[in-house]
């Protein structure tokens, strides 16, 4: 058993989202977003290094000392899967360890809205979960992988760096291809998977135009393809997609997008007012003929008015979300304005908190 397993297991206890070593500083937890010192003795260049060393085979030390730096997945066997990612830096070799349970969260626990199960109905076309890192967008892809497990008899693909959550046999034959140890590059992957007889891909993330390319080419063939993109709003992601191309090939994508995009699952965590845990707010695009319209015709700008129009359809932009969450009571008036946005629709009610809880601090 590595030295780390004892302190990683405690992380997991504690339900700390992430676990961080630094040489100079006490062990690190992430918890509902907030960084927290151990009091513990801070780590020495040469301890860091040991007990990350202690996680590696032999192959991935090799790795990490020519690249500078590696992704790899450790597990404790009755504890948690871990996503680990190490760099070498100025002050020496540093870590950080994202847990995650073996138990694959569905989609009621994540607090995502029934719009998402119709969203999974859909046997081809793109689906994208979007976010900043660490906002769950791995736990989303994993639910949307077991509900199509669940209900349906399909063999799904999934690519990822690495692999997380492990998807058992259920009602589909589920493959999972772990970068750099089962492929060479997502797009190397991808270019397989069509040849593969997949119903379902999953790309763990869209991060070149080769694979972006290829993912959309698969979702216009008859494959549902999901995968995920690090922007902050549904109308970015769409943006950021087109502007990837060279101009002389953005009519084509357009037109692409326009009739392959199902759906984008932009994705924020925010501290729930206890402190207690994390609410997800998410916003919701549907692919409907409108929003293809606006994507072909170069209207992306006009993508929120359409969202707030559409509510039937299960659409809702980031700030009715969040909204939601306050008026629900589960988040602070502060949390909210952080989050939004749009400031000054919160910026009253975070006043208003803040000025009551002078008032209280006064009277105590």
């Amino acid at each position: 058993m590595a030295e780390l397993d004892n302190v990683l297991k405690e992380a997991t206890n504690v339900k700390a989202s992430d676990l961080h070593l630094v040489p100079g500083e006490p062990f690190v937890l992430r918890q509902c977003g907030r960084l927290i010192k151990i009091q513990s003795p801070s780590l020495t260049r040469e301890r860091c290094e040991q007990l990350i060393y202690d996680l590696l085979e032999n192959e991935q030390k090799k790795t990490l000392n020519k690249q500078l730096q590696l992704d790899f997945a450790y597990e404790i066997p009755k504890v948690a899967r871990f996503r680990c990612s190490a760099m070498r830096h100025q002050a020496g070799l540093s870590a950080s360890f994202r847990i995650i349970p073996f138990e694959i969260p569905t989609f009621e626990k994540l607090g995502l809205p029934d719009t998402v199960k119709k969203i999974m109905d859909n046997h081809q076309g793109l689906v994208l979960v979007t976010g900043a890192t660490g906002q769950g967008k791995s736990s989303t892809l994993a639910a949307m992988v077991d509900y199509v497990n669940t209900n349906r008899a399909q063999h799904i693909i999934t690519v990822e760096d690495p692999i997380e959550f492990i998807h058992p046999l259920k009602r589909c034959a589920v493959n999972q291809r772990q970068l750099g140890r089962d492929t060479l590059t997502y797009a190397n992957a991808l270019r397989g998977a069509l040849r593969q007889d997949p119903d379902v891909i999953v790309v763990g993330e869209l991060r070149d135009l080769e694979t972006t390319s290829l993912a959309i080419t698969a979702s216009e063939t008859g494959h549902l393809v999901i995968g995920t993109l690090a922007t902050s709003s549904a109308a970015k992601t769409v943006d950021r997609i087109i502007d990837s191309y060279p101009a002389a090939e953005q009519g084509q994508i357009r037109a692409m997008l326009g009739e392959s995009l199902k759906a984008v699952i932009t994705q924020r965590l925010i501290p729930r007012i206890d402190l207690t845990a994390m609410e997800l707010a998410v916003e919701i695009l549907i692919g409907t003929l409108p929003i293809g319209n606006l994507i072909r015709d170069r209207k992306t700008f006009q993508i929120p008015s359409m969202m707030q129009m559409a509510k039937t359809v299960g659409m809702q932009i980031m700030d009715e979300s969040i909204m939601s969450l306050l008026l629900a009571g589960t988040i602070s008036a502060k949390e909210a304005y952080l989050n939004a946005n749009d400031k000054d629709l919160f910026k009253p009610l975070a006043d208003r908190e803040s000025q009551a809880q002078n008032l209280s601090d006064q009277l105590m």
